[in-house]
């Protein structure tokens, strides 16, 4: 029974990706953005998938200014920007032009490291999960994407 929901999915085509959990409870995953390698917390409550400020350069992003406010993780009304065009890459699974929310993740990976977990890059949000058909097997720590 436990190989049944993977043989399904490998005929589907879908992707297979590992998740870790992290000592906060979270997923975490290793992406790849505009080609280079980065670790982010898997969040399906997040609309958006988010990259830190600090890491504009990192991923080769192109910000633009954006009028959306982003909230979570007990912050609110955060400054944002935005970043278009996008490659991104999850296991085997790879997407083009996605676009990405730019804020401060201080306070994410401040709560991270106080409880000691690794600092993340971003958050991979329901948008990315949405767009690869996302299927988690919690139980397994596997994540499933559809090209």
């Amino acid at each position: 029974m436990e190989n049944v929901l993977w043989e399904f999915l490998l005929k589907k085509e879908y992707k297979k990706v590992k998740l870790k959990l992290t000592k906060t409870n979270h997923f975490e995953v290793k992406a790849t953005i505009n080609g280079v390698k980065g670790l982010f917390i898997l969040d399906t409550g997040a609309s958006s998938s988010c990259i830190g400020f600090e890491d504009v350069e990192l991923f080769k992003l192109k910000a633009k200014a954006s009028n959306i406010k982003a909230a979570g993780a007990g912050a609110t009304d955060m400054i944002t920007q935005t970043a278009s065009n996008n490659t991104i890459k999850i296991g085997r699974w790879k997407k083009q032009k996605i676009t990405l929310v730019l804020f401060n993740l201080t306070h994410v990976n401040t709560a991270l490291i106080m409880h000691n977990a690794k600092p993340v890059n971003g958050i991979i949000g329901a948008d990315i999960l949405k767009k690869g058909k996302a299927i988690i097997d919690y139980n397994k720590n596997y994540l499933y994407l559809k090209p």
